[in-house]
């Protein structure tokens, strides 16, 4: 059953407060409606209605609100009358459109604390504020205004409600994110290594042997004081370093593609209609009469 939840308050500021709470709380910004509905100034809607509402007929103001309160209480014309009284000076109107007991309950919380008026307590003044929430329970445009003196909801019922269907669409979209990578590092590192190489040294050898053998002339000629000088040579190793490229590391990324299938579950409103039976049904056309 829908549910319409009607503030008024002498504070445009206070009503906005309670707009602003009641879409923290969770309700739905397109079922809020917030109209100055001063009757000296200028009418402003913020948001979308949630009333059936006649404002465009009348005259002025004062019928618009008027019919407004008439259409949302039906015959009541004693409640509508007292809200319209009330609503006379309130600098704003404040509507909630929700659906469940518990979702009204919540939402007159909301603008009670936004110091919302008492309507039966302004309505005694003008027959001879503090705060209100009137809560109203609309499934038509028609029907007997059901309520309690003793509480500040009013309701009025009717015949029409309306199932929203709702359907979940699946959006698969894409972002990028890190998996992984390499990092490269160079660095100068020793080994140790060694190299065989044939090396030739040089000895100087004195041999001294004995002979007996007659003198030659040679011989005579080197009979005189004389000197002869050998010098030994020798091969050491030479080392030298040479630095030669031998391979070279390319870094670089490939960009592959590929598809991947989404696999998830959406859901849907079903709207199921079972049809009972009524004994006040036209079998040639079966059309349903309502009952008068």
């Amino acid at each position: 059953m829908t549910h319409t939840v009607v503030g008024l308050f002498d504070n445009r500021s206070d009503a906005q407060a309670a707009m602003q709470d009641l879409i923290a709380g969770g309700f739905i910004q397109e079922d809020i409606d917030l109209s100055n509905r001063s009757f000296g100034g200028e009418t402003g809607t913020t948001g979308s209605s949630t009333t059936d509402a006649d404002y465009d007929s009348g005259d002025g103001i004062g019928d618009r609100i008027s019919n407004f309160f008439n259409s949302l209480f039906g015959d009541d014309e004693t409640t509508a009358s007292t809200y319209t009284n009330a609503a006379s000076d309130a600098d704003a109107i404040l509507t909630v459109q929700v659906d469940s007991d518990e979702r009204a309950r919540q939402a007159q919380e909301i603008l009670d604390r936004h110091n919302a008026m008492d309507v039966d307590e302004r309505s005694s003044q003008y027959a001879q504020g503090s705060n209100f929430a009137g809560t109203t329970n609309t499934t038509g445009t028609t029907g007997t205004a059901d309520y309690d003196n003793t509480n500040t909801a009013r309701t009025a019922n009717s015949e029409t409600r309306t199932i929203p269907v709702v359907e979940e669409n699946l959006n698969v979209g894409k972002r990028e994110v890190e998996r992984g990578g390499a990092r490269i590092r160079s660095r100068i590192v020793e080994r140790p290594v060694e190299a065989t190489v044939r090396l030739r040294e040089e000895h100087v050898v004195v041999n001294r042997r004995p002979v007996n053998r007659a003198i030659s002339d040679a011989d005579l000629q080197n009979f005189q004081p004389g000197e002869m000088e050998l010098t030994e040579r020798a091969e050491v190793p030479v080392v030298g370093k040479e630095a030669r490229v031998v391979e070279e590391v390319e870094i670089g990324k490939n960009v592959t593609e590929r598809e991947e299938t989404v696999r998830d579950t959406v859901r849907r409103t079903e709207v199921d209609v079972d049809e009972t039976s009524d004994t006040n049904i036209d079998d040639n056309t079966r059309s349903r009469r309502a009952n008068q």
